[in-house]
């Protein structure tokens, strides 16, 4: 019985060496970006972001405009609550009206709901989401992209653009 949960649910990804340098050399640019400060609390949500690209590149998700605006928009919302009021209960609005601002932008990317928790449980200040996330996102994106022209395992990445017809 488990195994076949196992084998009909399960997921099966092996990353290659080129992927876990990839991940290896976007937190250290991470730790760049907050090399005294938040660096440790920010890998859950941008390891998210990484395996997301790397694991599901067809995903809308996982779209340069999706993990940039959607990353951006909801550190921007915490940052923006962060100016009223601080705290967990806080934190949990945050992520809400984060969830309803990417939604209406059309730019959803879940680590970005954790991300607007981020300004009201640690003080990032009002530069985080330019200062950090936006820097992040962008080089997350672009390298995934740039290595997917470069390293022939790399999965393809971004998804091509449709046309209206």
């Amino acid at each position: 019985m488990c195994r076949s949960v196992v084998r009909a649910w399960g997921t099966h990804s092996r990353p290659n060496l080129a992927q876990y340098a990839w991940i290896t050399m976007m937190f250290g640019i991470l730790a760049a970006l907050e090399h005294n400060r938040l660096g440790l609390f920010l890998v859950p949500p941008f390891g998210a972001t990484l395996t997301i690209l790397l694991m599901l590149p067809d995903a809308s998700v996982a779209q340069p405009y999706a993990v940039v605006a959607g990353s951006v928009a909801g550190a921007a919302t915490g940052a923006a609550l962060s100016l009223f009021a601080r705290g967990s209960a806080m934190a949990i609005v945050a992520a809400i009206v984060a969830f309803g601002v990417m939604n209406i932008i059309r730019a959803y990317h879940p680590p970005g709901v954790a991300l607007a928790m981020y300004p009201l449980l640690l003080h990032t200040g009002l530069w985080f989401p330019l200062g950090v996330v936006l820097p992040f996102a962008v080089a997350a994106a672009a390298s995934a992209s740039i290595l997917s022209w470069l390293v022939p395992s790399w999965p393809a990445y971004p998804r091509p653009l449709r046309t209206r017809t």
